[in-house]
């Protein structure tokens, strides 16, 4: 499984840098949610770090939707879809593979959108770097392990894209909660107790859907339509 892992996530991330296949266009849906929300704030006023934490990880969960609906779609070509579901291997690595991808084509996003949000939202690094780098991994491995999952549904018809959306978004809640709390702290909110219950969360909403995808994948990815 995970040689056909490595495969896939190595031929995704080669076309979809290539091609620039759902990067650019997440880069500039994150970069426009971003400008447009720090043209919301009158003359003077300071984004307060809630707020920025908030829009940089909702700049993140819309790019993820374009990213994992673009990954999903370079199958629908040439029967490559059933080439995968046939190959002699658990069907599980075409998913690890394409979270694994969906995964580096997040942070290469994220590592333009955070200093993005630092200048549109005048906001700097105030504490906790090591809990902000732990809780930004956390959220990322969920979001991509759950947007790889449901990524299968909206593959094979175009008329089935805004499935990932619509099944996406409330699904992440609790993680994008968990990442603002976070971020928030990390850009100088008062918190008395810590990050340590929200990186909690994080942790066990990657352990639930870690564990349903390779559960779940196989009913999930068909080999055809």
């Amino acid at each position: 499984m995970l040689r056909l892992s490595l495969a896939v996530a190595r031929k995704d991330l080669a076309l979809s840098l290539a091609r620039g296949n759902g990067l650019v266009q997440a880069l500039l849906l994150g970069l426009l949610l971003l400008f447009v929300f720090s043209l919301a704030q009158g003359p003077g006023e300071r984004v307060g770090p809630q707020a920025a934490a908030a829009m940089f990880w909702l700049s993140s969960a819309f790019s993820q939707v374009l990213i994992f609906n673009r990954l999903y779609d370079l199958e629908e070509v040439n029967a490559a879809r059933l080439g995968l579901a046939l190959c002699p291997a658990p069907i599980q690595g075409v998913w690890l593979g394409k979270m694994l991808a969906g995964l580096l084509l997040l942070l290469l996003a994220q590592a333009v959108f955070l200093p993005a949000a630092m200048i549109f939202l005048g906001q700097g690094l105030e504490a906790l770097p090591l809990a902000g780098a732990v809780s930004l991994a956390l959220v990322d491995v969920g979001m991509c392990a759950l947007g790889s999952l449901l990524g299968a549904l909206a593959q094979g018809q175009s008329g089935r894209e805004s499935l990932l959306g619509v099944i996406l978004f409330p699904l992440l809640t609790p993680l994008l909660l968990a990442g603002i709390g976070v971020g928030a702290q990390c850009l100088g909110a008062p918190a008395p107790d810590g990050p340590r219950a929200w990186l909690g969360l994080a942790a066990a909403f990657d352990a639930v859907f870690l564990g349903a995808g390779l559960v779940l994948f196989g009913f999930l990815y068909p080999g055809e339509d």
